[in-house]
């Protein structure tokens, strides 16, 4: 018997046909993978198989059970990490965990054999809100209150979004522990190499399966959608004189924790600066500090010419900022969504106009100009997201993880919107996790432990750490961290 077997399940939401008429089974002890676009019904088809979500048509079994007819039998049996973060925030780790165990009716100490491994690296910050806890440690904590009842199958809908890429190795790794002890797993990632490590893969796209496969060789028969050719990066680029942005020994301390402890560099304008680290390492504290969000405790700052102590407020009209926290407004429209930001920045409505029909036609928008936001897919509204961000022409636009989540199709069309943005002249300084990024930067800083341990163009990394990729540069730095804030 399989532990999962969907048969011809089909669902709609209004005009929307999430699913249509999809069939497929895990083997029991089997890692399989459900792959596929922003908006392919991945989402959908996790929260059916859970028991959480009714579908149209088709039916549904895990572990011989109906997801339909046997829901308690279904939800006592299966471990589900939803692909936002399932904790609750003003919870410390302890008390979250006491409260997952609790709902399973079984406790911590029933559970702790299955939970060890993973629990054990974060026991010893139990006191520690959810809230406080960076990417990799709430990664590890849900998990934890996953598997605390000791369930048969596991449900990952794209568990890794916004965790870097040493936490992400570091997962799978304990899932495939998991295997080892019988546990079925089934998972959707959009990062190739995690696609990698299942032993079967499903490519779910517009609601149906277009194939199944190993990993190869759904990855080589849609290379278009999952391998896209890579972007053309212009290595000699003619990047102006002038910075735009100039560190001098900035420092950011929470009391005796120094989350940017003494860090130093510029960037040019029209460059393209990646801004790379571990969860915790500091650089969202010190993009804070340079967007105008926050005050160092000491050392110097300018961006656009403005001082990063006293004059944050013209920082903040002067510059763009996408967060990884989707920043739009999801119930208004596309055009209004634009039209706010536009007077947020002071702009003119004939500019206005004139703009946003522009940007529209760029993004190929032209017939979802009164579309909701909430209705678009991920990818949509992150490009939408940079192009509202950049919609003033502002010297810097700081990227915060603007791709996590997002299909590599997706992603190659987003970065195609920087270089457009760069050639302008515009300087964008961007974070990422996906490592392929980091390739198409004109610069990179990487931060271990608050400070900046890198600092070079790619090429240049590559060749003084004597690795093959960035990949490999930032596994190989990220690891020398020993700080445990996490």
């Amino acid at each position: 018997m399989n532990a999962i077997e969907v048969k011809n399940i089909s669902k709609s939401y209004g005009r929307v046909q999430a699913l249509s008429d999809v069939s497929f089974s895990v083997g029991k002890g089997e890692v399989f993978g459900l792959i596929g676009p922003d908006g392919a019904g991945k989402t959908s088809m996790f929260r059916i198989l859970c028991s959480l979500l009714l579908p149209d048509a088709g039916t549904a079994a895990v572990d011989g059970y109906d997801v339909v007819k046997q829901m308690r039998e279904v939800r006592s049996r299966v471990g589900y990490m939803p692909g936002k973060f399932s904790l609750y925030q003003d919870l410390t780790i302890e008390e979250n965990l006491n409260f997952f165990a609790t709902l399973f009716g079984t406790t911590v100490d029933e559970g702790y054999d299955s939970i060890k491994a993973i629990y054990s690296q974060i026991e010893r910050f139990k006191d520690r809100k959810a809230g406080a806890l960076s990417g990799g440690m709430k990664q590890k904590l849900a998990l934890s209150c996953a598997l605390v009842h000791q369930p048969s199958v596991l449900f990952l809908d794209e568990p890794t979004t916004g965790v870097d890429p040493v936490s992400r190795k570091e997962l799978w790794e304990m899932l495939l522990l998991l295997k080892e002890r019988g546990i079925t797993i089934l998972a959707s990632t959009p990062y190739l190499d995690e696609v990698r490590c299942c032993e079967r893969v499903a490519f779910l796209d517009q609601g149906k399966v277009r194939g199944i496969g190993t990993p190869d060789d759904i990855l080589t028969q849609f290379a278009s959608i999952f391998n896209p050719p890579g972007i053309e990066h212009e290595k000699d680029k003619e990047v102006k004189d002038d910075n735009v942005i100039e560190v001098e020994h900035l420092v950011k301390a929470f009391g005796d924790f120094h989350a940017v402890d003494d860090i130093s560099f510029s960037v040019k304008r029209g460059e393209i600066f990646g801004f790379l680290g571990a969860n915790g390492a500091g650089k969202t504290t010190a993009m804070h500090m340079l967007t105008g969000l926050n005050q160092p405790t000491s050392g110097t700052g300018r961006v656009v010419g403005f001082d990063i102590r006293t004059e944050y407020e013209q920082i903040k009209k002067h510059i763009g900022y996408m967060s990884q926290r989707f920043s739009l407004y999801e119930d208004l429209t596309v055009a209004e969504n634009i039209r706010l930001f536009a007077g947020i920045y002071g702009m003119k409505p004939d500019e206005v106009k004139r703009k946003m029909d522009e940007v529209l036609r760029q993004l190929k928008f032209e017939d979802h100009r009164d579309d909701l936001v909430g209705s678009l897919p991920l990818g949509w509204k992150q490009k939408l997201a940079f192009s509202v961000s950049i919609f003033h022409d502002p010297g810097v636009v700081f990227l915060d993880e603007p791709t996590g989540g997002v299909d590599p199709a997706t992603r190659r069309q987003f970065w195609e919107l920087i270089y457009d943005a760069a050639h302008r002249g515009i300087t964008v300084f961007v974070t990422t996790h996906y490592m392929d990024e980091a390739e198409y930067c004109d610069r990179i800083s990487i931060m271990v432990d608050g400070k900046i341990s890198a600092l070079g163009t790619p090429d240049e990394l590559k060749q003084r750490f004597h690795q093959p990729d960035m990949d490999h540069v930032f596994t190989y730095l990220a690891r020398q961290a020993t700080r445990s804030s996490d």
